[in-house]
Parts: C-alpha cells; sequence; structure tokens
C-alpha cells in the first residue's frame, strides 16, 4: 500500500513557523512528508531541514515526495524524542524552528498489516516503529487486568475501562486474543447495547488506549518538550498538532510553565526560585482547522495546533 498522509492545518503550520530563508528546521513527524515539502520550498540555497520518523514507510514516502530537495533535505530514521542527539550528530546545536504532527498517520491506520485500526480485521499489531518489540498483541494478551484497566481508563478515557478489561482477561483464558476483529468483539460485549447506539465505534477509545501504550506516545511526548524548546534558537518556534485532549493538555501545561516557570507564592516581592522564562506562548487559545479542511478531511476534525516562541 502507497503512503498516503493528508497533512493537517498545513499553511496555518508553516504560516507560524515563520521560514527564514536560510534557517534550519526540524520536522519530528516526517511522515509522508506534507509539511517538509512546503518548508523545503521555501528555503534558499543556505536553508536546511531535518526530518526524522520511526516509520520505516514514511521514511521510504517522504524521501521520494522531498527527492526535489535533497541539497538541503537530511532524513534520519529516529524518535522526536532523539531529536537533540540527532542533530548533535549532524553538527547542528540550534534550530529555527521544530514541528511535532502527533498522533497516527492515515497510512497507519488504512494499512491492514499494521494493525491500528478496529475498521478491519487484521493481526493485533500497533507499532509506529516496526522495529519494536513490543506490540498490541503482547499489551492484550500479557498485561494485568489491573494494567489494562488503568491503560484504558487513562489513554483512552473509557467509562466502560473497568468491564472492558474483565472481558479481556476473561477472553484470553479460552485463547490468545490475536486480530482486531476478536478484539473488537470482546470490546462490544463489554459495553451495554444501549451505550453502543451513541458515541461512534464501541472499539475507538481502547484502540487509541492500547495505541498509545504500545508506542509510548504520552510519555514521549512529556519527555522530549524540554530538549525541543533547548534546541530552538532566540525567536525559533515550536509548533505542535495534538488529536486528543491527552496530548493537547501536555503541551498546553508544558508552554505555560515555559513562559511562567516561577514558583514563589504570590504575595512574595520579588522572585527567589531563579526560574526564567524560556519564552512566550504564541498561541493564546490553539489553533483549529477551517471548516473547508475538516469537510474535505475528517481526520482533522480533532487537530489543534499550540505554537512556543523561544526568548
Amino acid at each position: 500500500m502507497e503512503f498516503e498522509h493528508c497533512s493537517v492545518l498545513l499553511k496555518e503550520t508553516i504560516d507560524n513557523l515563520k521560514i527564514k530563508n536560510d534557517g534550519i528546521y526540524v520536522d519530528g513527524t516526517l511522515g509522508g512528508g506534507g509539511h517538509s515539502y512546503e518548508i523545503a520550498g521555501r528555503l534558499g540555497e543556505n536553508g536546511r531541514l531535518v526530518g526524522i520518523d520511526q516509520d520505516g514507510a514514511a521514511i521510504e514516502a517522504a524521501g521520494k515526495r522531498l527527492l526535489p530537495f535533497s541539497d538541503k533535505v537530511t532524513i534520519v530514521r529516529d524518535n522526536y524524542c532523539n531529536a537533540k542527539q540527532v542533530l548533535k550528530s549532524l553538527g547542528v546545536e540550534k534550530v529555527d524552528g521544530i514541528l511535532l504532527d502527533l498522533g497516527v498517520s492515515s497510512y497507519q491506520l488504512d494499512a491492514l498489516e499494521r494493525g491500528f485500526s478496529y475498521k478491519y480485521d487484521t493481526a493485533l499489531d500497533m507499532r509506529m516503529d516496526t522495529r519494536q518489540e513490543l506490540n498490541a498483541r503482547d499489551i492484550i494478551n500479557g498485561y494485568t487486568e489491573g494494567e489494562l484497566f488503568r491503560i484504558i481508563r487513562d489513554y483512552g478515557e473509557d467509562k466502560f475501562a473497568k468491564n472492558i478489561a474483565k472481558h479481556i482477561v476473561r477472553a484470553r483464558q479460552e485463547k490468545e486474543i490475536e486480530t482486531t476483529g476478536e478484539l473488537n468483539e470482546i470490546i462490544k460485549a463489554a459495553i451495554p447495547a444501549k451505550m453502543r447506539q451513541t458515541g461512534g465505534h464501541p472499539s475507538k477509545k481502547t484502540f487509541q488506549a492500547i495505541r498509545i501504550a504500545c508506542n509510548r506516545e504520552l510519555e514521549v511526548l512529556k519527555d522530549s518538550l524540554d530538549d525541543l524548546t533547548d534546541c530552538l534558537k532566540p525567536g525559533g518556534r515550536l509548533c505542535i498538532i495534538t488529536f486528543h485532549s491527552l496530548e493537547d493538555r501536555i503541551v498546553k501545561t508544558a508552554f505555560r510553565n515555559y513562559e511562567n516557570p516561577c514558583t514563589c507564592p504570590p504575595d512574595f516581592p520579588v522572585c527567589v526560585c531563579g526560574r526564567r522564562p524560556k519564552g512566550k506562548t504564541v498561541t493564546r487559545k490553539p489553533i483549529f482547522p477551517a471548516e473547508e479542511e475538516t469537510t474535505a478531511n475528517k481526520r482533522a476534525k480533532s487537530a489543534k495546533l499550540r505554537v512556543f516562541e523561544k526568548e
């Protein structure tokens, strides 16, 4: 299957990166190269773009798409949490802008062999990096009922998390759960029929939760933001597109703390904690896709863009 992914909030992101002709930029979630293509097209002969992605299929697709800019684009297969080390290995210390487009790509959802989607009956997998050992099947069949409950409750925010976890453990005692179709049926049985009539597909939240756990998506995001901000030059911008409240909350909180890190009591006349602001949040409220975009691409509906500028 060919790697196809429609870049979300493309114009808004490019505008907010404020691309300089001779700037250095990082696309930490390269995907099919949609955002990177627009960034590279705005760079002069001294400009540079580093594209990072952990998905081998994305690396291959982006490599083809960005061929016209091969003299200024470097593509690296890695996780964006290692961006600082990747840049160091390339002799780059500071950059003018960094982009993260979080979540799962359209290709990953639609590629049967990747096992991300509840819409197809295929082998459970959900690894964004296929070199990784842990997959969704391991989690479903190996984690305790308590661990599954916490994952589905915290990452899927599903009010039936406890019952879903119980049903998964009961089912796997009969036989190992191997496919997305089998997991779908188990989740369906765990949710009251009346509740299945509303709120979308009954498996949506659980599949999201298992995917997040499998790829450590929230831990990676939380642990990366300090390094990414430190990689920026003064005036450099960090643009992050999120697709659910858990991601957005992490980004929003981090940006707020970077802007106002002081931990002194409010009644202190002067700051004594020594924590200095790293910059300012450009987007007081997140930027949402225009109606035209969400009509053309339903997966864009939940997208939010937040932007931070280094001092």
